[in-house]
């Protein structure tokens, strides 16, 4: 815990897709993290979801920083108006960055890119490298085809269902951030070790 609120991580997509619901979950995650006095840390873009939740909690005098390899700045449109803007030189560098400054993750809809930061950090707390939440927020069943995938996954015997346990899943932000808190106060955190394996 940094102060009185957690540092989260948010993964969202670089487009807004083709639902109203998934830019209006943005906004509401990104107006309760301020509300519950949460940091975000994201991918450093104005674009898309990402755009929307960084707006939302600088709107509310939230603090957020973003992190961007030099290779994206133009391409994701680097956000200028942000609390702290770090330029990084690789994804490997803006992955393992964001995962030191947060205290939990969530995934917000989104696509290849999102959906291979986040289960890098879930399968980060599998092999025990971190003891932080991991969280999808699934907005208008998006991620119910993962989720099935998970629990075939867990039948089919290569994933311990101890192991799918970790993920919790909320279609609202505030149970959403409920559980991330509440998971940070029972669990003993250990700090992230980068470059373990």
């Amino acid at each position: 815990m940094k102060g009185v609120g957690l540092t989260i991580c948010v993964f969202a997509g670089s487009m807004p897709g083709a639902k109203y619901d998934y830019a209006d979950a943005a906004r509401k995650l990104g107006c309760a993290l301020a509300e519950r006095g949460h940091e975000l840390v994201y991918g450093g873009g104005n674009v898309g979801l990402m755009g929307v939740i960084a707006d939302a909690v600088l709107e509310l005098d939230g603090h957020v920083t973003g992190v961007i390899p030099d290779t994206l700045v133009s391409k994701e449109v680097a956000h200028k108006g942000l609390s702290d803007l770090r330029i990084v030189r690789s994804m490997h560098e803006r992955k393992a960055l964001m995962a030191e400054l947060s205290d939990g993750f969530i995934a917000m809809p989104g696509g290849i890119g999102t959906m291979e930061e986040f289960f890098e950090v879930l399968s980060w707390a599998q092999l025990g490298i971190h003891n932080k939440p991991c969280g999808l927020l699934n907005v208008a069943g998006y991620y119910q085809p993962l989720l099935q995938f998970l629990d075939h996954a867990v039948d089919h015997g290569f994933l311990k269902a101890k192991h799918r346990s970790l993920l919790i899943v909320e279609s609202e932000p505030h149970r959403l951030l409920g559980r991330l808190e509440q998971f940070t106060k029972t669990h003993a955190a250990t700090r992230f070790e980068r470059g373990r394996t």
